[in-house]
């Protein structure tokens, strides 16, 4: 399996009005913000036909100048699979928040609890492997998977990796243009840890995106997430370990970052990463046409600077 662990997150970052035609250069993604005019994409818009009240006005004289005006207007509609869940569920409510039309596909359908962001979410029950994608996919403009999970080698290998890799080629057969996959730090684990189904899976996931989205496809390796995790009508508040931990050690780095060479180092120093800022750093990802590649956790921070209100 090929490895993608040196491709970095890329975007084109716009530069300043000039008089000259130099095209706009390409960096790394710590640079990112999220720019307006590049989130308009011809593949992704609908064009809305408005006539000016001055032509109406003066139709009738044929040698007035009328002014006829037509806009490109975005409309993106996204998939979310897993869109019930911890993470899913944080990003459908970051998508709704942003104007995004959203479908979430999930064996649990909707949730139970409410909010007003949940009644603006169709929400699909079914499970990717018998999933009917005339009707989950039609007039998708992205892919979000979140699909993870824990159990036996074999149980860990066909939901971190075979679900994903399913869901990948749906989209790229019916022609979504952008495809974005959670996937996971690998926290400096040495090699031999890193062959457990839950991690070959995850980056089996992540080379069948790269390879089929090579333009487009975004993966997002955060850390531990933490926020306000629902579980069968309780809610866990992940936040009080996660918020304080992510503050010390990115307060510590300075002295801690001799230490991040050392194998499984960062199953201590990787700092926690927000369930919010996950779901802006996907709204960014959705939203900018440009942006594509892996995603390190300090990239998700950023990411999520971006768009996050």
């Amino acid at each position: 399996m090929a490895s993608f662990s040196n491709i970095g997150a890329i975007c084109k970052v716009p530069s300043p009005p000039s008089l000259s035609n130099n095209s706009s250069s390409r960096s790394l993604f710590p640079t990112l913000r999220s720019y307006s005019h590049s989130q308009i994409s011809r593949s992704r818009s609908c064009r809305l036909g408005i006539r000016s009240s001055y032509a109406e006005a003066v139709r009738e004289n044929p040698n007035s100048d009328a002014i006829d005006v037509v806009a490109d207007v975005k409309s993106e509609r996204i998939v979310v699979i897993g869109g019930s869940g911890f993470v899913g569920s944080a990003i459908c409510k970051a998508a709704v928040s942003s104007g995004i039309e959203v479908i979430s596909l999930s064996r649990s359908g909707r949730p139970s609890y409410s909010g007003s962001w949940v009644d603006q979410v169709t929400w699909m029950t079914g499970d990717v492997f018998y999933a009917n994608w005339d009707e989950v996919l039609v007039g998708a403009t992205a892919v979000v998977s979140t699909l993870g999970g824990f159990g036996s080698d074999e149980q860990m290998q066909r939901i971190n990796g075979e679900a994903n890799v399913v869901a990948v080629n749906a989209a790229k057969d019916y022609g979504i243009p952008k495809f974005i996959l959670i996937s996971v730090h690998d926290y400096n684990l040495p090699s031999f840890l890193l062959q457990s189904g839950y991690f070959t899976g995850k980056r089996k996931a992540e080379s069948e995106v790269l390879s089929k989205y090579p333009n487009s496809g975004v993966v997002l390796r955060p850390a531990f997430i933490y926020g306000k995790r629902k579980v069968d009508g309780f809610e866990i508040p992940l936040d009080l370990i996660g918020e304080p931990l992510e503050k010390l050690l990115r307060a510590t780095e300075s002295f801690t970052k001799p230490l991040s060479s050392l194998p499984a180092s960062d199953l201590v120093l990787a700092p926690p990463v927000s369930v919010d800022d996950v779901a802006y750093a996907v709204i960014n990802a959705v939203k900018d046409d440009d942006c594509f590649g892996i995603f390190t956790i300090d990239q998700i921070k950023e990411a999520a600077a971006g768009v996050k209100v």
